[in-house]
């Protein structure tokens, strides 16, 4: 679905919908004036279009021990799709990323990774890069305190 094609109740529904995706959807209806058998069906259309992708649970990582957030940047030797693909099958399998992107620049990757502590981090770089020949580099930040984080997108 084009964002041209959302309108005003629907990204009012989105907005309150990402604050909190477990409120009520007569609550949802009541705050944006709206009723609430329209804002189902507007919240199905929203997800069998895909501009609700998933409802998850956004989880506190030092709550269940996970207090290292590293930030990796990685450089490829070439980053041609045969050659990057298992890389890439590593990152989706790996669950203690978070985050992946493939971006421009000096770097071919960004991730973002959770971990337990120092040995649980370089077993999972261990996991991800080790063996890899077409990993040229790898480089971490360990994060020293969250200022922000958040799913939230801008409506």
């Amino acid at each position: 679905m084009p964002a041209a094609d959302l309108d005003s109740f629907d990204r009012a529904i989105l907005a309150e919908l990402q604050r909190d995706n477990l409120t009520p959807q007569r609550l949802v209806a009541e705050r944006i004036n709206l009723s609430a058998p329209a804002v189902q069906r507007r919240i199905k259309r929203l997800q069998e279009t895909g501009v609700i992708s998933a409802n998850v649970a956004v989880l506190e990582p030092g709550k269940l021990g996970l207090s290292i957030t590293a930030i990796i940047t990685v450089q490829l030797v070439n980053d041609r799709p045969d050659l990057s693909r298992p890389f890439r099958q590593r990152l989706q399998q790996e669950a203690a990323v978070q985050q992946s992107w493939y971006v421009t620049g000096e770097t071919d990757y960004v991730l973002v990774v959770s971990a337990t502590d120092m040995e649980d981090y370089q077993a999972i770089c261990a996991r991800l890069f080790e063996g890899d020949e077409n990993i040229r580099r790898f480089s971490t930040s360990i994060a020293l305190e969250r200022v922000k984080t958040g799913l939230q997108l801008p409506i």
